[in-house]
């Protein structure tokens, strides 16, 4: 299969050449088309030494996509492109490595939640480029602690890719791609900087970020379509009890909603459209559908006094012990009796 020769944005590094840190490799670079995807994304539910923390990192035509598991669940994405990088859909990953299975490979390994964290940051935060002189790259440690720099520096360095934590100046911890476990930090980062046999000097990019602790969790795209499908129900059950009234209030509390950063888009899409792609958190989407709910019904109590809580029961009754424990039932005005 031929590489991509598509480069990271603002470097000379080719995303092909991407490898990150891990402790250990689940499953070593291979096509995507020897890969049973369904079955390594449900591991976890199918045994519970798949409940692991880690990544998969999944080298497209275009892009470098990665997923993050914690103790073998996704909990989000984020992708690596010639344009820059950032935080993306779930959805949009899965799809895209379902339509290049043929060009496509897969890398799937085990990292501590630190280092996730650190990688999931370097998408999601604000990365500030370093500059590393092609003559003496070594400086750059030096200048790092001249500066007194607290964060996280990303060294790629050929395609390796290696993290390093710094507070006021002075190296903490890190992690390091293809790091021999006899070596010292010291000499890996020798390694690094070494010309090949025939002199040529590696390609190195720096970039520095604040480290966050925690990764926030995406909603899941089996989680967004139920609330899809829950949406419909609520305006179904909604119009038998106000006909005539419902669907068109709906609708139009749907799309005032939409127009804000919500989730409303996504969810009251028709069913027989694609699910659209969309970055949300699991309480962006409860909170999403409270709203609508509660502003829809709201409108249709001034019609039919007292039918909001009726409907609101005979909509969610078989979904009502995941909807209680994510909070939607607390943010409506009217209490349900089961």
């Amino acid at each position: 299969m031929r590489l991509s020769a598509v480069r990271l944005a603002e470097t000379k590094v080719r995303l092909a050449d991407l490898s990150f840190p891990s402790q250990r490799v689940q499953i070593h670079r291979t096509r995507l088309a020897f890969i049973h995807l369904d079955n390594l994304l449900h591991f976890a539910k199918i045994d519970r030494d798949g409940r692991v923390d880690g990544y998969l990192a999944a080298y497209l035509p275009d892009e470098v996509a990665v997923l993050f598991f914690k103790r073998g669940e996704v909990m989000t994405a984020a992708a690596y492109t010639e344009g820059g990088r950032g935080v993306v859909s779930i959805a949009s990953v899965l799809r895209k490595m379902r339509e290049e299975m043929e060009r496509g490979e897969l890398a799937f390994c085990d990292a501590t939640m630190e280092q996730l964290a650190w990688m999931y940051h370097s998408c999601a935060g604000v990365l500030e480029p370093k500059f590393v002189d092609p003559q003496h790259p070594e400086n750059l440690f030096p200048a790092l602690q001249h500066e007194k720099f607290t964060g996280v520096l990303e060294l790629i360095s050929n395609g390796r890719v290696s993290y390093y934590r710094f507070a006021d100046g002075r190296f903490g911890n890190g992690y390091f791609s293809g790091k021999p476990e006899q070596a010292t930090v010291g000499q890996y980062v020798e390694t690094l900087f070494q010309p090949a046999a025939d002199g040529t000097r590696p390609q190195v990019a720096a970039s520095v970020f604040r480290p966050g602790a925690e990764i926030v969790e995406q909603a899941s795209p089996a989680m967004i379509q139920s609330y899809r499908e829950l949406f419909w129900r609520i305006l179904a059950v909604a119009e038998q009890q106000v006909p005539g009234e419902a669907k068109q209030r709906g609708a139009k509390v749907r799309d005032a909603l939409a127009r804000g950063a919500g989730p409303l888009g996504t969810i009251g899409a028709p069913l027989e459209q694609e699910t659209p792609e969309v970055v949300t958190r699991p309480d962006q989407l409860s909170q999403g559908l409270a709203d609508w709910t509660r502003q829809l019904l709201q409108q249709l109590e001034i019609i039919a006094p007292g039918v909001a809580p009726t409907i609101v029961k005979e909509a969610t009754r078989e979904h009502r012990f995941a909807l209680q424990k994510a909070g939607f039932y607390q943010a409506l005005p009217w209490t349900v009796s089961w």
